[in-house]
């Protein structure tokens, strides 16, 4: 006869109940196993397109940051240099060669702009220009010291003086590799280095000859614009200063009234491009130059792929349409040129 022993887990041993987990144990089902995978595969999605949007808004803000550095400091610049133009220290006449001689011989490649007098120093013909930009319509300006000019930008051009780092008077030695300015208010006389001239009550000033304009420059299989400066020493040099500056563009303030006492004294009647610009204007004759508007237009450096520009940018009366996969940014400014209604510095 057979007794039957109704089943307790606390009847059998540790290794039997192992046995039984086991066999009870069952693995997830084809359907489960797909179940799974989608919503993984779901989630996997959510997080990558997180990851590539934040990855693309870091690129545009990284392009768009690098414009705006870029695009003001070449507003600044400009502006600065503009902001100096035709400061000529306590000389309060023109700049002739009547009132300044005597002058130094042209500086190795010198750059000589439009007009019969438009050199690094004065002529004893025509108008000395201490302001003057163009239009770049072929890639070689300045009497071929630039051959690799952008076109459609300006080039522009501007002489001036700055103060000494040292107090040079006459009979001192003035220290090599730049040109100089010495003057009392009604005469004086530009000298390399070497004895400093003596004029009477006179005080010495560096003189200063910068040219800005743009050029293409090959960086792998890419090309970068840059905004050039070439800047006066023993010799004119040029050298890039700011990368990514597509163009540059000005219009010039002109006030045909040149009376002091005249109602529209110091007001600007017309902003001139300069293509427009003519002789009589840029030689103030019957009329000044009294303010500049600068547009720059800045280029990111690399080619955006996932985007498209085809905008069209004003820099005063020129428009710039472009087709290509660079952001762009468009600048401008207005510079006040003081000096050009100043005599006296006090």
């Amino acid at each position: 006869m057979k007794i039957k022993t109704k089943y307790n887990k606390h009847n059998v041993s540790a290794y039997q109940q192992t046995q039984l987990k086991i066999k009870r144990q069952q693995g997830f089902s084809l359907l489960e196993i797909f179940v799974a995978l989608a919503i993984g595969l779901v989630i996997f999605a959510g997080v990558l397109s997180v990851f590539v949007g934040m990855k693309s808004t870091v690129s545009e803000t990284s392009h768009y940051g690098e414009l705006q550095e870029n695009g003001r400091f070449a507003i600044s610049v400009l502006s600065d240099d503009l902001l100096r133009q035709n400061f000529w220290g306590d000389y309060t006449g023109s700049i002739t060669l009547a009132n300044i001689n005597p002058v130094p011989a042209a500086p190795v490649g010198e750059c000589v702009g439009g007009g019969v007098n438009n050199g690094t120093f004065p002529l004893a013909t025509g108008s000395f220009r201490t302001l003057w930009a163009d239009t770049v319509t072929n890639a070689s300006i300045l009497s071929g010291c630039v051959t690799d000019a952008k076109k459609k930008s300006d080039v522009l051009q501007i002489k001036r003086v700055v103060s000494t780092p040292e107090a040079l008077v006459a009979g001192a030695a003035a220290p090599a590799g730049n040109y100089y300015f010495m003057s009392n208010m009604d005469n004086g006389t530009l000298f390399a280095a070497g004895t400093v001239p003596d004029v009477k009550n006179g005080r010495v000033w560096e003189y200063q000859h910068h040219i800005y304009y743009v050029r293409d420059e090959a960086v792998g299989s890419d090309t970068v614009p840059v905004l050039m400066q070439g800047r006066l020493a023993s010799n004119l040099s040029f050298a890039p200063i700011i990368d990514g500056i597509e163009m540059v563009r000005f219009e010039f303030g002109i006030d045909m009234d040149t009376d002091p006492t005249a109602a529209g004294y110091g007001i600007v009647d017309a902003y001139v491009p300069t293509g427009s610009m003519t002789n009589a204007l840029w030689d103030n004759q019957l009329s000044r130059i009294i303010s500049v508007k600068i547009y720059v237009l800045a280029r990111s450096i690399k080619k955006d792929i996932k985007y498209k520009n085809k905008n069209t940018y004003s820099l005063g009366g020129f428009n710039y349409t472009v087709d290509d996969n660079y952001r762009r940014l468009l600048f401008s400014s207005t510079v006040t040129l003081y000096n050009a209604s100043i005599d006296m510095w006090n």
